[in-house]
């Protein structure tokens, strides 16, 4: 008979290894799961089970739904749709290699969600801040270009953060395409433009470190590597000296990248294929923004608006 402690590592090597989790899946899904132990842990005698999790009823898991929303500090409806998502996860998986199913669970449903757009910037806003970036007296320009390449491989390939920041030093110069590794280990081809090629030359010939061709591209001021919150502070920093809101963030230059090619005739399944979107339903969103703004130019323009 498996342990409680077993199965868990169990579901977490599957997740990483068989489902492609990122590590920060990974990291929220034990800790979703570290949580529902200890609720659960509340309501036996002893120390908690396997026998006792697969036993658990819709009303266990509604009572944990509820000490989650009380909490001092309470969850919110995506948080904690997550947290559930972790702890279905985790009966399936209990389901499928060990064959012992929970249907309660299986059919629990999370919060209903509030759809959200994607909030791209306009084209004049996007070609401010990369404009902008150039232009930072207070630090060394080869910083300033090495933003100006982050933010060009996100505005000008689509590219989520953690792709651009993975790209290493043998991975230059760029050529007509890349080849980016995604979500879920999905490999895509992404036509490079030209001011892409320059930016990320520009920052090659400044940087001032001895890299290897496996390191990381992109390296911090004392020559780590560049972290995703280093480039979330840069731009937050940029954002305000240009008066941009809050709005101005890293995804949001990815999502201005589709917003603007949609804008621009490009059709919804290519974009799908840039974006490395595996569902179209998430790449339809960006039409429902490029409406919103047509609408709203029409309603200004229009004599009887």
């Amino acid at each position: 008979m498996i342990s409680l402690f077993d199965a868990q590592i169990a579901w977490v090597s599957w997740l990483k290894d068989q489902k492609r989790c990122s590590p920060r899946t990974l990291d929220a899904y034990a800790h979703a799961l570290r949580y529902y132990f200890d609720h659960l842990s509340k309501t036996v005698s002893g120390d908690l089970t396997l026998d006792d999790v697969v036993a658990v009823s819709a009303g266990d898991i509604r009572g944990w739904m509820a000490h989650l929303r009380g909490k001092e500090h309470p969850l919110s409806a995506r948080s904690l749709a997550q947290h559930l998502s972790a702890i279905k996860s985790f009966h399936s998986f209990l389901d499928l290699h060990f064959d012992r199913p929970n249907a309660q669970v299986a059919l629990m449903r999370g919060p209903r969600l509030k759809a959200t757009l994607p909030r791209p910037l306009n084209p004049d806003q996007a070609f401010g801040l990369l404009n902008e970036t150039r232009m930072d007296s207070d630090r060394d320009d080869w910083e300033n270009a090495r933003d100006e390449a982050v933010y060009m491989l996100l505005y000008g390939l689509g590219l989520r953060i953690s792709e651009a920041l993975s790209l290493t030093v043998k991975d230059t110069p760029l050529g007509e395409t890349l080849r980016v590794v995604g979500k879920g280990n999905k490999m895509r081809a992404l036509p490079v433009l030209a001011a892409v090629r320059e930016a990320i030359e520009s920052y090659r010939r400044q940087q001032p470190f001895t890299l290897a061709p496996h390191d990381k591209l992109f390296r911090a001021k004392r020559g780590g590597e560049l972290s995703p919150r280093h480039v979330q502070a840069s731009l937050q920093h940029l954002r305000s000296r240009l008066g941009l809101s809050d709005r101005a963030t890293p995804h949001a230059l990815r999502h201005s990248f589709a917003t603007h090619l949609l804008g621009s005739g490009a059709d919804l399944r290519s974009i799908q294929e840039l974006l490395g979107h595996v569902s179209l339903s998430t790449t339809q969103k960006y039409t429902q923004v490029d409406t919103e703004r047509l609408l709203s130019a029409y309603a200004q323009a229009h004599p009887k608006g």
